[in-house]
């Protein structure tokens, strides 16, 4: 499908996305290449691998990143515990072979796996690689150039077919050269206000228009204040909600539960400090 489409189809699952990353996602499905989507904390990257999910009707399989992530968390393990039970029923007839401890039967498929034996070619979301060791991304080079596992008591596991791979990462760290040749790259950053109003809009389509326009003009303000942590997509969809629910219709007539509700958008005390009423209603006042 072009991109265009495949924009139009993310837009019918509530995620409206820009060109540039329609782009980069049509020409992974094309070329079956991993995109790596780069970008802060709360603008929606994980959100990308769903929708992707959803509009190819496949399963989405995760696999979150961590410092410390090893092999057996995201390949496979040993059901120990069965093996042992196994052992134990079988020595009462002349004990169990080997290998026939190590087969299907006994194996727990971690993320990876998963995806290389799905039936259909799932969304493979490896979100947030730039949490995990530079060991463990050197690891999922190999994985991500021969889509295969080699599992040393049962030999390689090679994908009969091959998963959409969507890499997320925060900037915490510096990513290698090999994995970044390896994908196809999108930077995601803030939207603007009017993909902002689009978002909220797909999401709260009942939402009053100066509402959802108060809302975003509010959030993408806070977003030029040097906070801690930046109110994302997702927070500012939550404070919709809340305002919504409440029964707000126009910010400059919420009373003092508007600045209640900023604990939807502001996460640490210093963060709501700089966000007095005062600072609230000489942004709302700019709103035509």
């Amino acid at each position: 499908m072009t991109h265009l489409e495949l924009q139009n189809q993310l837009a019918a699952t509530g995620y409206v996305a820009e060109e540039s990353l329609a782009m980069g996602l049509s020409l992974g499905l094309s070329l079956g290449r991993p995109v790596l989507l780069e970008g802060p904390a709360g603008v929606g990257k994980t959100e990308v691998a769903k929708a992707l999910a959803a509009v190819q009707g496949t399963e989405l399989i995760r696999l979150q990143c961590y410092e410390g992530l090893d092999a057996s968390h995201a390949i496979y393990e040993w059901n120990y515990q069965r093996q042992l039970l196994s052992i134990r029923a079988a020595e009462a007839h002349g004990g169990v072979q080997e290998e026939a401890l190590f087969g299907e039967a006994f194996l727990l498929k971690r993320p990876l796996l998963q995806a290389i034996t799905a039936d259909r070619a799932p969304v493979l979301l490896i979100d947030e690689i730039d949490r995990a060791d530079e060991e463990f991304e050197a690891y999922l080079l190999e994985v991500l150039s021969d889509f295969q596992i080699t599992i040393p008591e049962m030999g390689t596991v090679k994908a009969a077919h091959r998963p959409v791979v969507i890499l997320t990462a925060n900037g915490t760290r510096d990513l290698s050269d090999a994995l970044r040749r390896r994908c196809l790259y999108s930077y995601l950053g803030y939207p603007d206000l009017d993909t902002e109003l689009a978002i909220l809009n797909a999401r709260h389509p009942g939402l009053e228009a100066r509402l959802a326009r108060q809302i975003v003009t509010v959030v993408q303000a806070l977003r030029r204040e040097e906070l801690e942590k930046s109110p994302g997509i997702a927070e500012m969809l939550d404070w919709a909600a809340a305002l919504s629910g409440l029964g707000v219709n126009d910010l400059a007539q919420a009373g003092p539960q508007l600045q209640a509700t900023l604990v939807c958008l502001l996460k640490t005390a210093a963060d709501q400090s700089a966000a007095p009423r005062e600072f609230l209603d000489r942004v709302i006042g700019k709103v035509a």
